[in-house]
């Protein structure tokens, strides 16, 4: 199991809204065949896995791993739990049984019905944390909601004021390389009217290769600008807000709401009806306070830079022990987990 939680990695950042999954299939303690969920709207893990399995007649007598249920309904692929049964396979071993509601037992019922042997539960929570953005998504309604800083040695993570609109660069080009591999991995990418007017970012994936995430504004009153590289129309970008849109484009979604400071449940129920599995937050100190003070929050990744601003905005602070600390060519990353989201 562990070696289909590894094959699984292999699809971070192209299977969204398909979970990660990899299948290994064993006959006497040999490993025959192997898979993962390569991308998005392709074969799932069981399909390749079996596929590369040379002598299909040892499969009558082989066991299946799977990190994730195998589905049991029609999507873009055949079920998954059927072709297992059509090639005989003789056990399936799982890692999780997965959380949507399409599928949530019934694809172990259907192999169980079919005479396959069924073991669920083998390395779970390790198969959950894998998939967190997926279960959550599922099981509360609401993206996984991920908080990104840099701050400076002395705790600023801006200037108070700046010549030019443009970001003031605190962690090194690899700590930024990582936040660009980030990006490519989840579903959304949030900021605050604040940080598009100061910066002027486009929020896309440049330094990795892989997707832009969609990009989202809270823009509570109007104040964007139609010349901000936001509203350029190259990735799907939504505007949140009480007012009109700035600016009309193909790629441009507008969400209007009643309140001017919405709440931050509502905010994520938006991001949930608009299908988003996980959101990055790379706001502004109040924006990324605003998610802090209302604990709806999973994960957070914080650069301290080597460099010293002598003032400026305040890096917003985690009364929390981080769960790993690394060291990014001088930059410190402390990765935390919200222990009550856990």
């Amino acid at each position: 199991m562990k070696r289909c939680i590894e094959l699984a990695t292999l699809g971070q950042g192209s299977t969204d809204p398909n979970p990660m999954v990899g299948c290994v299939i064993v006959h006497n303690d040999t490993i025959i065949g192997e898979g993962w969920h390569q991308r998005a709207g392709e074969p799932h893990a069981e399909v390749n896995a079996v596929a590369s399995v040379k002598n299909k007649a040892l499969l009558k007598e082989a066991t299946a791993y799977v990190s994730l249920e195998p589905c049991s309904h029609h999507g873009k692929t055949p079920p998954c739990a059927d072709m297992l049964i059509e090639n005989k396979l003789a056990r399936v071993v799982i890692a999780s049984k997965d959380p949507n509601p399409q599928v949530a037992g019934r694809g172990i019922k259907r192999l169980e019905a079919a005479g396959i042997e069924v073991i669920a539960g083998i390395l779970d929570k390790e198969a959950q944390h894998l998939n967190r953005r997926f279960f959550t998504f599922h099981a509360k309604k609401r993206p996984y909601v991920l908080l990104k800083w840099a701050q400076s040695l002395d705790g600023f993570i801006a200037p108070i004021t700046k010549d030019v609109q443009a970001p003031v660069w605190i962690s090194n080009t690899l700590s930024r390389q990582h936040t660009h591999q980030w990006r490519s991995e989840e579903s959304a990418i949030l900021i605050g009217v604040n940080t598009a007017l100061a910066d002027n970012p486009s929020l896309t994936t440049r330094d990795w290769p892989g997707k832009s995430p969609v990009r989202v504004v809270l823009d509570p009153h109007g104040k964007l600008k139609p010349e901000l590289s936001l509203l350029d129309g190259q990735t799907k970008t939504i505007v949140i807000t009480s007012a009109e849109a700035p600016v009309t484009n193909t790629n441009l979604i507008l969400i209007k709401v009643k309140e001017s400071n919405i709440e931050i449940d509502h905010l994520l129920s938006l991001l949930y009806e608009q299908g988003l599995q996980s959101v990055l937050i790379e706001g502004g100190a109040d924006t990324l306070n605003r998610f802090i003070s209302s604990g709806l929050w999973d994960e957070a990744r914080v650069f301290t830079g080597a460099v010293q601003l002598g003032n400026g905005l305040a890096a917003p602070s985690l009364d929390l022990e981080p769960t790993s600390i690394e060291n990014v060519q001088n930059d410190l990353l402390n990765t935390y987990f919200n222990p009550k989201q856990l």
